[in-house]
């Protein structure tokens, strides 16, 4: 994608509009799947997801700071969604959301986009594989037409027994719901290594649930079916009467308090990896948690999933073609026709294949090469936190282990604790713009180097001078080198000088 990104969303509706139009619908195809699965995965019913994905097109897409992110139910939020909801009830999903969404508003409204994207790369990446780990042994019952035990210990330890229970010559419901399933993860995988280039926006996951569906109408297979109301009216429930005294409670406060935190994270983490995919307009921070702030407290309203910006379907977006906001929009109004108009083709989907296609989903996540690349370019410490995020996540909650492994993240800071300094000069010559950095580059100064990098204009050449650098963390090199490697590929001329050591850390970026 070229710059015309940027002159897309100056140019209004009608400029792009085929391009959007197109990739709107490959968005739609993307999102169906992942929306019901996650809801079923979140422990709720699917249409509660189907209306996340409603609001997080319709609305925020109008809203967004970063107009080519697709927000939506994301896997990153099921497994705190799933224990909130297991041991306070869906009914109380919802004033909960309302106070994650206002609290994201404010986060937007004080600027504090800037302080998100200081969290530590090991820690965002160790959670979001921990999340990855769960979603697999919990949706790996699924495959089964079972329900998913209360943690992922329990569910780990009853995966033999599924297995050794069942009967392959005596095909029953239990057997036949993993067929499909597997049928589901099996389409998905081929698919992902025959499918030509003409068909490559053709999503794998929903070509299996289509396999999956197809054989099981066809057959008349008596598997566990989704469940969606039939009128899409019912799916926009309103919270319960009285249901807003909750938010008294303590437990209730830090539970929004940590879904805000953790979708704002994994929203701005999204927004990152999308801009590096295009040159045109670059994501206003702020305005983004603004958007999904609002997004979330409408989710609450009509008690629903929380929603994040999402990279599977945003990089689906960006990859089919999208110029403008138009076609994040457009995604969201095609989920609520299908859901309005086609609802009696949704509960022909069998379980399990929503099952396989999280399955999959949840292995994608379990990503080795990031810690593999932590300790390869940053050394031990990075590595040691995202693994004892990830341990903790799986091995205790989510919340504990993002605790954990931003207490560990501190740690970098103890060998040069007595000057964190960090300071950032910038001056020009002729078409060069001189970048001065002085002190400890570390999480503690990386909103004020990232506003200074993000005013360099486009076609200049940059010299960024880091001889007075005495350190650098593994959050700060891993945000500069993605930024050197950007300005790099648009074919800038890009220059930057320093202590070997520190220089070290950037060498990937070369």
């Amino acid at each position: 994608m070229t710059t015309a990104t940027a002159e897309g969303e100056r140019g209004g509706f009608s400029r792009y509009f085929v391009q959007d139009f197109t990739a709107s619908i490959v968005v739609f195809l993307v999102a169906m799947p992942l929306c019901m699965g996650i809801a079923i995965a979140s422990g709720v019913p699917p249409e509660k997801g189907l209306v996340t994905g409603i609001i997080g097109g319709i609305v925020v897409g109008l809203l967004a700071g970063s107009p080519l992110q697709v927000s939506g139910p994301a896997a990153g939020l099921a497994v705190i969604v799933f224990e909130f909801v297991r041991d306070n009830g869906l009914s109380a999903l919802g004033p909960v959301l309302v106070l994650a969404g206002a609290l994201q508003v404010i986060a937007g409204v004080a600027k504090l986009g800037g302080v998100f994207r200081a969290i530590s790369p090991a820690v965002v990446h160790g959670m979001l594989a921990g999340i990855g780990a769960l979603i697999v042994i919990g949706q790996f019952h699924i495959l089964f037409d079972e329900k998913p035990l209360s943690n992922g210990i329990d569910n780990l330890a009853m995966m033999p027994a599924r297995v050794l229970g069942l009967t392959p010559f005596n095909l029953q419901t239990t057997e036949l719901a993993l067929m499909l399933g597997l049928l589901t993860i099996g389409t998905m995988l081929v698919w992902e290594k025959i499918k030509p280039a003409k068909l490559g926006l053709l999503p794998g996951a929903l070509l299996g649930v289509l396999a999956a569906t197809m054989v099981a109408w066809g057959f008349g297979l008596d598997v566990a079916r989704i469940s969606v109301p039939d009128s899409i009216a019912a799916a926009f429930a309103l919270p319960e009467a009285g249901i807003f005294s909750t938010l008294t409670q303590g437990s209730m406060i830090v539970s929004a308090i940590a879904i805000a935190f953790i979708a704002s994270a994994e929203t701005l983490l999204s927004a990152a990896a999308v801009d590096r995919m295009h040159d045109g307009v670059r994501t206003d921070y702020n305005k983004e948690l603004r958007a999904q702030g609002v997004g979330n407290l409408l989710c609450g309203v009509f008690n629903a999933l929380p929603m994040t910006g999402v990279i599977v379907r945003s990089s689906a977006n960006v990859q089919a073609g999208a110029m403008t906001r138009t076609s994040a929009v457009l995604h969201g109004v095609w989920i609520l026709g299908f859901v309005a108009l086609l609802p009696f083709i949704l509960r022909e989907v069998p379980m399990a294949a929503l099952g396989g296609v999280l399955v999959v989903t949840g292995w994608k996540l379990v990503s080795l090469k990031h810690v593999q690349h932590l300790f390869k370019v940053h050394g031990y410490l990075p590595a040691l936190i995202w693994t004892a995020t990830f341990v903790l996540v799986v091995a205790t909650d989510l919340l504990t282990g993002v605790l954990v492994g931003l207490a560990l993240s501190a740690l970098e800071l103890v060998p040069h604790a007595r000057n964190l300094r960090f300071k950032v000069g910038e001056s020009s010559a002729g078409e060069t713009v001189h970048l001065k950095l002085e002190g400890a580059a570390t999480f503690i100064g990386l909103s004020r180097l990232t506003n200074a990098l993000e005013q360099v204009p486009h076609s200049h050449a940059v010299h960024v001078d880091m001889d007075k650098v005495h350190a650098i963390d593994h959050t700060t090199a891993e945000m500069l080198t993605e930024w050197l490697s950007r300005r790099r590929m648009r074919g800038n001329d890009v220059k930057v000088t320093g202590p070997a050591p520190i220089l070290k850390s950037l060498a990937h970026a070369a």
